[in-house]
């Protein structure tokens, strides 16, 4: 019987674990687990109908600094992440991938961003959290506010175009990671800057955003690293 356990764990627990803190690394395990808690935190409160004290307050606080040239900034940013934006850049950034051959790269990719359609567009009906409508807005969104689908699919869209190119081009990674991660959260302030998102849909959004960009990027590497195995 100790043998059993032994084996089991040896080849069905150890040897998955090892590989998987080997692909992602104890900070990226750590992380995900931490933003699990935090999202499931959110969720738990959105569907008890509990109010966040800071989301009103946050939002009228940032409403204060509102000026046309912020408005028509804002407006340019926030289309950096609309649904028909998103599209077209996944589109073209997987017929690129195809193009040159970059035939493991390709599919995750492809299914990084389906995913993220699929994933905020069903969450945003089972939770069915109204948007605030605190002023009158400058954009019109008609569907539910919990989590932002902005923040979620840029985060999926840009952080994985981000790792594709860094991966290519290592010495820019300092340089595209952060830009990165300043275009992503420009697009999350845009949203509550317009009034058309509450922070805690942001901070929601970009959490299940980045859960889902680490799996599909894990899957990515397991994958290349089987195949440099064969």
């Amino acid at each position: 019987m100790n043998q059993k356990i032994v084996n089991f764990w040896l080849h069905h627990v150890h040897l998955p674990l090892t590989t998987l803190i080997a692909t992602i690394g104890i900070v990226g395990i750590v992380s995900c687990l931490f933003i699990l808690f935090i999202v499931a935190e959110l969720a738990s409160e959105v569907i008890e109908k509990e109010a966040f004290v800071f989301d009103t307050s946050f939002l009228l606080w940032l409403h204060q600094f509102a000026n046309p040239t912020l408005d028509n900034l804002m407006l340019f940013i926030t289309n950096l992440g609309n649904p028909n934006i998103v599209a077209i850049l996944a589109s073209v950034t997987f017929l690129i991938l195809l193009w040159r051959r970059y035939l493991q790269e390709a599919p995750f990719f492809g299914i990084s961003c389906l995913g993220s359609l699929l994933l905020y567009s069903q969450l945003k009906l089972f939770f069915a959290k109204s948007r605030p409508t605190l002023w009158e807005q400058l954009i019109s969104v008609k569907t539910f506010s919990f989590p932002s689908g902005h923040a979620l699919c840029s985060l999926v869209l840009y952080g994985f175009i981000a790792y594709l190119l860094a991966s290519h081009y290592p010495n820019l990674s300092k340089i595209i990671y952060p830009l990165a991660v300043i275009l992503i959260a420009m697009i999350g302030i845009s949203r509550l800057y317009l009034g058309v998102h509450w922070p805690t849909d942001i901070i929601a959004g970009y959490g299940v955003g980045y859960l889902w960009l680490m799996i599909c990027i894990t899957m990515l590497k397991l994958q290349k690293s089987r195949l440099n195995d064969l």
